[in-house]
């Protein structure tokens, strides 16, 4: 009975010792693939990141990595800085390296006719919007957005303002004559070290937006009997606490 019971627990060591060994063996597998070679770091997407999706708003789906520098892909970046304000151009995989060719200017990606997926559940609603109240007409499908609903006194409410809903999806743009956001120089003349005005968008913009039900009404109470001012909200932005503003609590 002794022996048995030795052979078993001898058996279960040697099958722990075995695991153990057989994990160490995977774990060493890319210094060992990469011994020798020069090493470099890259953002490498993790999760999936769709089509429209502003570079700021990558968060935690993308990773810095280290490759071989051999496989390396032409333009790869090691921070979203260095996308600066351009949103992804097409879908991006888990697995591939972040490059600057895949990420282009909002304007460019809305006047593509691109739109990103509606997520299940919610509704599609469109409003129309100067560009001012589109943030200048940078807006691209893909990008999130607080939107605040102002209202003018009546007879049985005093004016208000409220940011009314958060981290909205956009799901599509369309811009009537010249929107675009890009900078532009309108003067040959203008010294090249000097910052640059960006030309400002003229016509109208028809938003669209991912919303549940209730948020939908709301959101078209305020185009109907209000207006609306639309901010890019980041996904790491903090809730804060908002708060209906009056002209009695302004100051």
């Amino acid at each position: 009975m002794n022996r048995r019971v030795l052979g078993l627990v001898a058996a279960f060591v040697l099958a722990a010792f075995g695991t153990i060994a057989i994990v160490a063996y995977v774990n060493g597998a890319d210094d060992r693939a990469l011994a020798g070679e020069k090493v470099v770091k890259v953002l490498v997407v993790k999760d999936d990141v769709p089509a429209g999706t502003p570079a700021a708003d990558l968060g935690d789906r993308v990773a810095l990595r280290e490759v071989s520098d051999k496989v390396k892909a032409q333009g790869a970046v090691t921070t979203v800085t260095a996308l600066k304000n351009k949103v992804a151009g097409a879908n991006l995989v888990p697995g591939e390296q972040v490059v600057e060719q895949r990420f282009i200017a909002p304007t460019a990606f809305r006047a593509s006719g691109a739109s990103v997926a509606v997520p299940a559940g919610l509704l599609s609603t469109t409003i129309p919007l100067d560009p001012a109240r589109a943030v200048g007409g940078v807006l691209a499908p893909g990008s999130l957005v607080a939107v605040t609903a102002s209202f003018k006194p009546d007879d049985n409410a005093p004016v208000v303002s409220h940011m009314t809903l958060r981290k909205v999806l956009v799901t599509n743009v369309q811009a009537d004559g010249e929107a675009t956001g890009d900078n532009k120089k309108t003067d040959d003349s203008t010294d090249k070290n000097s910052a640059e005005a960006g030309k400002a968008p003229t016509g109208e913009f028809l938003v669209t937006l991912a919303l549940d039900a209730p948020s939908a009404e709301r959101l078209v109470f305020a185009a109907e009997h209000g207006t609306i001012w639309l901010s890019l909200e980041p996904k790491d932005a903090p809730a804060g606490a908002t708060k209906v503003i009056t002209l009695g609590n302004e100051y």
